[in-house]
């Protein structure tokens, strides 16, 4: 295992061992794991989790990360992507690409000769929904049986959930309004999944209750549209009440308070929003471990 570009990269052993090693690190904080080594984070989009987190593992690890801002690369525009992939191996020892094309983070690992990650997409989030798992393995102990239920939008975090469930035995249920929903070769990889439009019963007798924006970066144009279509699914104390008394409510973040979500639901009981955020850091360490190290 080269890259880490999406979901469908990985076996089920490689995501429990993801897990097995996020949990080590976790417990360590610190180690020399990747001493002197260099990452290049190419963002086209800005970031808070996902910047910080690669950033304070290499700190931490014993390597040291490179911000590379959009205008200083210019991904495709100032030069071609294989270009940049190709001059980058020269210099550092792993790539996360945070871009708008999932296909540019295809093209960096396709000419890069050093590990590249897909730290976010248009079409995938795999970073994200790895630490998802390692979050609901902890708290659950399993990930196994579990049911899930994604109210909102079919995109990149979406996406890569159906991925990761068809892979863990994890049962799938999205409700999206028409039109939303998950579609092209996304489902014919999906394995126990259910596609509804009623919020309701995707929430019922659920373990985990998982939203997120109803209008991705990139999307601002449509976000008036999406707000009207995306009305009747928003996760508030009602659709958790239809949840397992014991389940999870989990949000990537940033969320957007009164669209998505109801004010004051990050503060629920069933909310690990926060536990999900800060396993951003413990997740990108085992990737870094297992691809670099």
């Amino acid at each position: 295992m080269k890259d880490l570009i999406s979901i469908a990269d990985l076996t089920s052993k490689d995501i429990q061992d993801l897990i097995t090693s996020a949990v080590e690190l976790k417990r360590e904080k610190r180690g020399p794991l990747l001493d002197g080594l260099v990452l290049a984070l190419i963002f086209e989009k800005p970031s808070l989790r996902t910047r910080v987190s690669f950033d304070v593992a290499m700190i931490q690890l014993g390597g040291h990360a490179l911000y590379l801002s959009p205008a200083e690369v210019g991904l495709g525009q100032r030069e071609p992507v294989s270009d940049v992939a190709r001059v980058l191996s020269r210099y550092v020892d792993g790539i996360v690409a945070r871009t708008f094309a999932h296909q540019s983070v295809a093209l960096l690992a396709k000419h890069a000769t050093v590990p590249v990650i897909n730290g976010l997409s248009d079409e995938e989030h795999p970073c994200q929904v790895l630490s998802d798992l390692l979050t609901i393995y902890e708290k659950k102990g399993t990930l196994e049986g579990l049911t899930i239920a994604y109210i909102g939008d079919t995109n990149n975090v979406a996406n890569s959930l159906i991925l990761a469930c068809a892979l863990m035995g994890i049962d799938f249920r999205i409700a999206s309004p028409k039109g939303y929903g998950p579609k092209g070769e996304i489902l014919t990889q999906a394995r126990n999944i259910t596609v509804t439009d009623d919020a309701r019963e995707a929430a019922k007798g659920a373990d985990v209750v998982y939203t997120d924006v109803w209008t991705s970066m990139g999307q601002e144009a449509e976000a008036e549209r999406r707000r009207k279509a995306f009305a009747g699914y928003q996760v508030d104390a009602e659709l958790l009440s239809l949840a397992k008394k014991d389940s999870l409510f989990m949000h990537p973040l940033p969320a957007h308070h009164g669209e998505e979500i109801a004010a004051g639901l990050l503060d629920a009981p069933q909310s690990v929003v926060f536990d999900q955020a800060e396993n951003r850091l413990h997740m990108q360490k085992a990737i870094l471990v297992r691809l670099l190290g």
